[in-house]
């Protein structure tokens, strides 16, 4: 193995793949802890809803879109001052966190409004039919009625957050990517670029693996 990875350090390795599982763990969660809502309030305030208010949806549609359209490493570097004042750094796990989350939350969020969409509106009709509120309507007849569909979104978003993972090793953001950018690519060491980019085959394979095998879990059954 030595001759064949001469320039890999394993301990190293794994150092840097527990930073990118922080990472990855630290902003799924704050993202679904804020895109879920803001999902919700898109779907509520689309024309023809609960809570219908066209203006409303324009423009938090409008900033979403203007966030999603910027490419994440342009994004990053644009966002350094809002990461410093909330982390007091730019640099390691906690400086590569607050970008992924600015960036990820309105890219599920879209796929959250998605998903609701797809619920049959005859439920919600009758849901206040039987004289239900918004927040019961949310809560047990479109968010249990949308959960494959959350699931997968929220597969997607992790997958999303790999490669932003990654991206953050440019500014030096820890993790496997910043192992690829000052090994592999910086001193061509192409065995620890190898060795980087197959860990983060594995971790998405995994979480898509895992992501289908709960979406088939509770998909219900025609």
């Amino acid at each position: 193995m030595d001759k064949l990875l001469p320039n890999v350090s394993w301990p190293e390795i794994w150092t840097a793949l527990g930073d990118t599982l922080i990472m990855l763990g630290s902003a799924l969660f704050f993202t679904l802890l804020l895109a879920l809502p803001l999902g919700v309030l898109m779907y509520l305030t689309a024309s023809g809803n609960l809570k219908a208010n066209v203006g409303v949806y324009r423009i938090i549609s409008f900033l979403v879109n203007i966030v999603r359209s910027v490419p994440f490493i342009i994004l990053m570097i644009t966002v350094l001052p809002v990461t410093a004042f909330l982390t007091g750094t730019t640099l390691g796990v906690r400086g590569a966190v607050p970008p992924m989350v600015i960036a990820a939350v309105p890219f599920m969020a879209r796929l959250v409004e998605i998903a609701l969409r797809e619920v049959d509106k005859g439920l919600i009709e009758s849901g206040q039919a039987m004289a239900a509120t918004t927040w019961q309507c949310i809560r047990y007849i479109l968010l249990p009625e949308a959960r494959p569909a959350l699931i997968a979104a929220g597969t997607v978003t992790a997958i999303a957050l790999i490669d932003y993972t990654a991206m953050a090793g440019v500014i030096g953001g820890g993790g496997l990517g910043d192992l690829a950018v000052r090994y592999g690519y910086q001193r061509f060491q192409t065995d620890v670029m190898v060795v980087t980019v197959v860990l983060l085959v594995l971790l998405v394979q995994i979480l898509q693996f895992s992501g289908d095998r709960l979406v088939r879990r509770y998909t219900r059954r025609r």
